[in-house]
């Protein structure tokens, strides 16, 4: 394989995505053939491993982006700080974490339905609006369209997998068509962000490595709500990966 076809080949590989949808099918067919619930036990210990794993990532990605002197490490750190407060406050402006709520509330409602009046399209509606609307779907894709294959999209297909079984034990098959646009939906964030790529590495300033700094710190986040450990209003924090390159670029 030459070079452009090379090129090609992994400009277009969405690996993580693929991965996801995977993940999301095995636990809808796991469902469909088991037909009892993952003892609560077994359920805790995977949720355990994937956040410990999710933060031990996270915080690695982050210290990873952090490069140069002290003096240039500590504008870095200075300019996660900042663009965090700023993307908070812009998060919460937009009502991202509301928004996100909502989402949950709507699976909560439609879960307390009676077993009678329960579709699979239900199961479709609400596995699609969980698995797109999670943090991860953005913060792996993001990952992945700047440095390649994002490792995240492991947790993401695990606890998409476990949420699949529960919507499937219930809702029957349709939870598992989600996997369709969650493809559909991750492949095209991976294509934008791989597509900007290129301009962001010819600039003169560390754009990627700031974007990737606080796409770690969010990660980790991430796997404060899987551990339980603390909850924390990550959606708000989203658009700090557009304020951290422009504030990369106005202070370096």
């Amino acid at each position: 394989m030459n070079d452009a076809a090379s090129y090609i080949h992994l400009n277009w590989r969405i690996t993580g995505a693929i991965i996801n949808a995977a993940g999301i099918v095995l636990g809808g067919v796991s469902a469909l053939a088991i037909r009892k619930r993952i003892p609560v036990r077994y359920e805790f210990v995977l949720k355990v491993a994937l956040g410990v794993y999710t933060c031990w990532f996270g915080l690695g990605l982050t210290w990873a982006s952090l490069n140069g002197t002290w003096q240039q490490i500590l504008r870095e750190l200075a300019i996660l700080l900042v663009a965090m407060t700023l993307g908070r406050m812009t998060g919460k402006l937009m009502g991202l974490q509301r928004r996100s709520n909502s989402i949950g509330q709507y699976a909560s409602r439609v879960l307390g339905a009676p077993t009678a009046s329960r579709q699979s399209q239900d199961g479709f509606l609400l596995a699609t609006a969980l698995f797109c609307a999670g943090p991860l779907a953005l913060l792996a894709s993001v990952q992945e369209g700047l440095t390649g294959f994002s490792p995240v999209f492991f947790v993401k297909a695990g606890t998409d997998g476990l949420a699949a079984f529960s919507f499937c034990s219930t809702f029957g098959w349709g939870a598992t068509a989600s996997a369709l646009p969650v493809l559909a939906f991750e492949g095209a964030l991976i294509r934008v962000v791989r597509a900007l790529e290129p301009f962001l590495h010819a600039q003169p300033w560390p754009l990627i490595d700031s974007i990737n700094a606080v796409d770690g710190m969010l990660i980790f986040c991430v796997a404060m709500l899987i551990l339980g450990v603390k909850k924390i209003s990550v959606a708000d924090y989203l658009p700090s990966l557009i304020f951290a390159p422009l504030l990369t670029r106005w202070l370096w």
